[in-house]
């Protein structure tokens, strides 16, 4: 009996084993492929979509520097200070026009604590008048009168003996409307005047942090026109937009990271949305300046503040104008100057030579 011999078909057998070979390599090449179009939708989205909305929609780039929207720290009720350790702070709201509501705090000097306990606005406004120095604090930009940093200044000037505001401007934690540049810097204005009409004899001093050193200027500048002039200012890790790219944004990166980006992204203060121009107000001021900077500070560029230094010692007595920068072993950056053991008597001596 013969055995039934079967052939198989060669060709056959190599045809689908190159089926089943593409067919895995297709299933291999899914993952990848998956990956490619979403980098590729994502480049659209960055440089293609995300320029072409900031140039039909302006406000995105307020949002871009102000990043006001952030509100950090989350979770805290901005109405009570004492949550923060600031036992001696009262909560208000101010009007600096029409629409605009203000969010402020009032610490008074620390020795008054104890005194300060359950009194109500009218005292806080009196104690104004007391002969301590009064400090304006003009923060930057992101987040709210809550942050870290703010809340550290406030209890060094605090301690020192002197009254500090804190204001949010508009569109900042719990005020109302946009920020503008012009905005901001009426804001500022009519907290100066309100504090003012209540303080008396008293040396009013404005502290400018960041974005806060451009409000500070502008407003100085204004006040010139009436012929005021600032008792004194303190500006800290200041910039000048006409100068350099603004940092105030981490996506800021790629203005020098990719030739031809700035096209695609205008700068923020292109077409006058937003200027700051803290050279050219330091020309023109007339109040003695005190700037402080630290080294290390990865937004603004030690250079930066030497530069503007060297600006407003020129235009005035160069007596008036100090600069002290702090070592950048130390790792203060761009908020944490606060916490030096120096910062206190650098600032009593500056409010004493006024």
């Amino acid at each position: 009996m013969r055995k039934r011999i079967d052939k198989h078909d060669d060709s056959s057998s190599a045809a689908s084993d190159v089926q089943r070979t593409v067919g895995l390599q297709k299933k291999e090449g899914a993952p990848y492929r998956w990956w490619l179009k979403r980098g590729l939708f994502a480049i659209f989205v960055i440089f293609i979509l995300a320029p072409f909305m900031l140039r039909i929609l302006p406000e995105l780039i307020q949002h871009l520097v102000y990043t006001h929207r952030i509100r950090l720290p989350f979770f805290v009720d901005l109405s009570r200070p004492t949550d923060l350790s600031l036992n001696h702070t009262t909560n208000m709201y101010l009007t600096s026009e029409e629409g605009i509501s203000l969010g402020v705090w009032h610490t008074v000097p620390e020795s008054q604590w104890k005194e300060a306990q359950g009194k109500d606005l009218a005292w806080y406004q009196n104690s104004l008048s007391d002969g301590s120095p009064i400090f304006i604090y003009l923060h930057g930009n992101t987040g709210t009168r809550a942050a870290t940093h703010r809340v550290g200044v406030a209890k060094v000037l605090s301690a020192l003996g002197y009254h500090v505001l804190v204001p949010d401007y508009r569109g900042f934690g719990d005020s109302t409307g946009e920020p503008t540049e012009a905005g901001l810097t009426t804001d500022a204005l009519y907290l100066y005047n309100w504090v003012k009409e209540r303080s008396g004899s008293s040396l009013v001093v404005i502290w400018g942090h960041s974005l806060g050193t451009g409000v500070a200027t502008n407003t100085a500048v204004k006040l010139l026109e009436q012929d005021v002039v600032f008792d004194g200012v303190i500006l800290e890790g200041t910039f000048n937009s006409a100068r350099q790219p603004v940092t105030f944004h981490p996506f800021f990166w790629y203005y020098w990271k990719f030739p031809g980006a700035g096209y695609l992204f205008p700068e923020p203060w292109a077409e006058n949305k937003i200027v700051f121009p803290t050279e050219e107000n330091l020309k023109k001021m007339k109040s003695p300046i005190l700037f402080l900077h630290a080294e290390d500070d990865h937004l603004v560029p030690i250079q930066v503040a030497q530069q503007l230094y060297k600006v407003a010692a020129r235009s005035q007595n160069a007596e008036r104008v100090k600069l002290v920068s702090f070592d950048g072993s130390l790792g203060y950056l761009h908020n944490g100057l606060y916490r030096d053991h120096h910062v206190p008597d650098i600032i009593k001596k500056f409010v004493l030579s006024l």
